[in-house]
């Protein structure tokens, strides 16, 4: 299976990813589990792929979905990290893990995927990168109420993040600043292709009950166009263009 499916766009300013777009496990690959797990959040990020896809064609940009479910291999955790290949999830043993080859599963999902990603950005040089996900208002073990409706989650680079934050606080909505949980700790992918690289970007976390629906997903995907062009503006008066 390939790794990435890669929605083509002209406008080469802007770059979105979508980690944890699938919840699609290899016929290989037994994780031993339930299989409607994987349509709760701890096997896919609910609604994400449809925001990305459907801001995509807002803002005819290029888009990169990943096409493997976070509980085979987490694309978006460095290869060295604990919950790279998931042994439990919110409380959900995943046994088939257990005895996971790291080394295979990491050549063979992690590694290309990141390969597409770094010759993505190599090739286009976006001015912003807005990655998208989604959170559960509740974790189903441990967990409380999340009250935001939308987080921006960012690491050292604050160009694109504290305007967002801001925009989003403007238009009324709850949101979260590096909530529900800290980009500081989880930001792989935007640390590596972003910030590393110099490029503006953000990771964009929506309660995944907002999105569950063609109504949601069109609601939000509207929100963020406009979230788009906002950034866009902010970053080129401050001298941030694609080159």
């Amino acid at each position: 299976m390939s790794v990435a499916e890669i929605l083509p766009g002209s406008a080469q300013d802007v770059l979105l990813l979508c980690d944890h777009a699938s919840n699609a496990v290899p016929p290989d690959i037994d994780l031993g589990i339930d299989p409607a797990l994987l349509n709760l959040h701890i096997g896919i990020d609910i609604g994400a792929a449809d925001v990305t896809r459907a801001l995509a064609a807002r803002l005819d940009a290029p888009a990169i979905l990943a096409t493997v479910s976070r509980l085979v291999i987490d694309l978006h955790r460095e290869p060295d990290h604990i919950g790279l290949i998931p042994h439990r999830s919110d409380g959900h043993a995943i046994p088939g893990n257990e005895a996971a080859d790291r080394a295979a599963r990491i050549a063979r999902f992690h590694a290309p995927y990141h390969r597409v990603l770094r010759d993505r950005v190599r090739r286009q040089r976006p001015s912003l990168i807005l990655s998208i996900h989604s959170f559960t208002p509740c974790l189903e073990h441990g967990g409380t109420p999340r009250p935001w409706e939308i987080g921006i989650l960012y690491n050292r680079d604050t160009r694109a993040a504290g305007p967002a934050v801001e925009w989003l606080r403007a238009q009324g909505l709850v949101t979260g600043d590096n909530e529900p949980y800290s980009g500081r700790l989880l930001n792989a992918t935007l640390n590596r292709h972003a910030e590393a690289q110099g490029i503006p970007s953000i990771a964009i976390e929506i309660r995944n009950d907002l999105i569950r629906d063609t109504a949601g997903v069109q609601a939000w995907a509207a929100r963020l166009q406009q979230l788009a062009l906002f950034l866009r503006n902010t970053l080129a008066s401050k001298g941030v263009t694609a080159t």
